[in-house]
């Protein structure tokens, strides 16, 4: 599923001449709306559901909707990135919270 950007979240990566959704896009499809100034998928039917921009969003304004086959609506999965690890929030249609925590570094 294409991302989904909370407005109230996001502030267009302030200060940066590009935002970094925009940046990590693997497809070009994050951008900015030049009225509001918030990100937003300009193509969702060729989104490729890297979730680059979802981890990179250092306001945690890109969410990941799990498609409804899987997880009915509502459903999310949400990234916290840390700096050797990425912790997954996983949130069903009745509000159960799940998280899992996976190492992204090999350590020396």
């Amino acid at each position: 599923m294409p991302p989904y950007v909370v407005k109230d979240k996001c502030d267009g990566c302030k200060g940066k001449e590009e935002p970094l959704c925009e940046q990590i896009c693997i497809g070009d499809l994050m951008t900015l709306d030049t009225e509001t100034g918030k990100a937003y998928c300009r193509s969702l039917r060729d989104c490729w559901d890297c979730m680059s921009c979802t981890k990179l969003c250092p306001k945690g304004a890109i969410e990941q909707r799990i498609p409804y086959q899987l997880g009915y609506h509502g459903a999310k999965l949400i990234p916290m990135m840390g700096t050797d690890s990425i912790t997954w929030t996983c949130v069903d249609i009745n509000g159960k919270v799940e998280r899992f925590t996976y190492r992204t570094r090999n350590k020396k």
